[in-house]
């Protein structure tokens, strides 16, 4: 029986936009299984709930057979371990992504040797995304159409509304 490949894409995904998007589906086709897992940043106060950006995660990544969506807290290589994964998946938008993200895969692989770190490229029409410009687009009432799915938005204008 063959081994399949299972990668993992941490991130806080608040909210998920196309860049994301990009990254999973390019990794689909890397990939046999891609565990898109939200967790949250210590640095920062995330707009929506882990459970709703679950949620947003599976509504908008429906029509990838290849995706599980989960949560986690914790380290990542010991969440990767439950998950029998040694692959962690990272998009890249610019020089600074890969400043911090050559750190963190150095420091998975010093905590477990056998986790190796991938790393994909956005494609370049969405070089300049970012979940906290999307909020910050949002919040000011701009349109955010070109930057998330439509699912993603009605939660943002709900979520905003709501205040």
């Amino acid at each position: 029986m063959a081994v399949k490949s299972i990668a993992i894409y941490p991130g806080t995904f608040d909210p998920v936009t196309f860049g994301h998007l990009d990254v999973i589906e390019r990794a689909g086709k890397i990939f046999d299984k891609v565990i898109v897992a939200v967790t949250d940043n210590i640095a920062k106060k995330p707009l929506f709930s882990a459970g709703e950006r679950v949620e947003l995660l599976k509504k908008t990544t429906k029509n990838f057979d290849f995706v599980e969506i989960d949560s986690f807290q914790g380290l990542l290589v010991e969440y990767a371990k439950k998950k029998n994964a040694k692959i962690i998946l990272r998009g890249l938008r610019e020089l600074s992504d890969f400043t911090f993200e050559f750190q963190s895969a150095v420091i998975n692989r010093k905590l477990d040797s056998e986790i190796e770190s991938v790393f994909i490229m956005t494609n370049p029409k969405y070089f300049y995304l970012s979940s906290s410009v999307v909020k910050e687009i949002a919040q000011f009432g701009g349109n955010v159409s070109n930057f998330v799915p439509v699912e993603v938005e009605k939660a943002l204008e709900k979520k905003i509304k709501k205040g």
